[in-house]
C-alpha cells in the first residue's frame, strides 16, 4: 500500500550528517505530541532490533569489511524491518511518523555519491518498503564543509569518506528534491535550531490533520 492508503502521515527529515535532521525530527515529534497528536519517531537504520544491530555494523564496525554493494543492501533491509514492524501499523493507526532519513537517504550516499546506478538502487529500495514513500521529505542543507564541523563526536564510516564524498551526498540530495518537487521540500539548515524548526512547521503544518478536541472523542 502505498502512504496516500492509510489514515496517517508520514513525514521524512533528510539531509546530509550534521544538518541537525536528528534535532529537528525530535523537535518536530515534540511539537506535535504538545498538541495531543500521536506521534510515531524513528531512525532510519535502526528503530527495531535488526535495524539496530545493522546500524552498529554499518557505522561502527569498521573492523568488518563492507562492500558497496553488501552496504546498500544491508540499509534495505534495516528499512525493509522499520517499515512493516514499526512505520505501516503506524500510520494504519492513524499516526504521524516522523523518520530521520529513509530511502533517499541511500540514492545520495550510496548512489550519487557512492557510485551505485541510482535507477536500479531506486527499484531496489521500492521493493524494500513495498512502495511506501513519505507524504513530504524535508531536506535540510548546508554546505558539507560546514555540516561536518558541527559533528561534535567521533566521525562514523560514512562521515569519515571525506568532504569531496560529502558534496556529493548534498548534491545528490538536491537532485532528487528537485526532481520530485512534489514530495520534497528543501530548507536552509544554517540557521538557528529554532529558525529551522519554525520552516518546518510551516511546511508540516498543512498536511495535519485538526487535532481532537474533547468532545470529539478518543
Amino acid at each position: 500500500m502505498a502512504t496516500q492508503d492509510y489514515p496517517g502521515i508520514f513525514i521524512c527529515l533528510e539531509g546530509g550528517d550534521g544538518t541537525g535532521k536528528t534535532t529537528q525530527a525530535e523537535r518536530l515529534a515534540n511539537r506535535l505530541r504538545e498538541e495531543g497528536r500521536h506521534v510515531v519517531l524513528c531512525r532510519d537504520p535502526g528503530g527495531t532490533a535488526l535495524g539496530e544491530e545493522i546500524r552498529a555494523i554499518l557505522l561502527h564496525r569498521r573492523e568488518i569489511a563492507v562492500c558497496a554493494t553488501a552496504e546498500m543492501l544491508l540499509y534495505m533491509a534495516a528499512r525493509a524491518q522499520l517499515t512493516e514492524e514499526v512505520i505501516r501499523p503506524a500510520l494504519a493507526d492513524g499516526g504521524i511518523v516522523v523518520s530521520d532519513r529513509f530511502l533517499t537517504s541511500n540514492l545520495a550516499y550510496q548512489g550519487y555519491a557512492g557510485g551505485l546506478d541510482v535507477e536500479k538502487l531506486r527499484q531496489v529500495g521500492l521493493l524494500a518498503v513495498g512502495g511506501l514513500l513519505p507524504n513530504i521529505s524535508i531536506v535540510l542543507d548546508m554546505p558539507a564543509r560546514e555540516a561536518v564541523a558541527r559533528i561534535e563526536r567521533g566521525l562514523d564510516r560514512l562521515e569519515s569518506r571525506g568532504i569531496e564524498y560529502l558534496e556529493r551526498v548534498r548534491d545528490g540530495f538536491l537532485q532528487e528534491a528537485c526532481r520530485f518537487a512534489d514530495r520534497f521540500t528543501v530548507v536552509r539548515a544554517d540557521r538557528t535550531p529554532d529558525e529551522v524548526h519554525e520552516a518546518v512547521m510551516r511546511i508540516v503544518r498543512p498536511l495535519l490533520p485538526s487535532p481532537r478536541t474533547p468532545s470529539q472523542g478518543g
